[in-house]
């Protein structure tokens, strides 16, 4: 998968979970400040994504995920 196709998946799954425009979601996009998201969004986003791109993402990782952009670097990584 391409970074841009990532992204796109990501931002689906962010629109959906967390009920915001697709175009609000950027790379740098902090997922507290500029999208709302409390720690239970956080939790749901993660097991959406999970289910979404077939992997495991373990909560050491999940904390890492600050930034739209460390969702997106994390699952390149996980996708080669």
């Amino acid at each position: 998968m391409t970074q841009e196709e990532i992204f796109k998946k990501i931002t689906d799954v962010i629109v959906a979970k967390l009920e915001v425009k697709a175009e609000d979601v950027k790379m740098e996009s902090e997922f507290g400040n500029d999208l709302g998201a409390d720690s239970l969004d956080r939790v749901e986003l993660v097991m959406a994504l999970e289910d979404a791109f077939e992997v495991e993402i373990l909560d050491t990782d999940a904390e890492k995920f600050l930034k739209v952009s460390d969702v997106v670097a994390f699952l390149e990584e996980k996708k080669k």
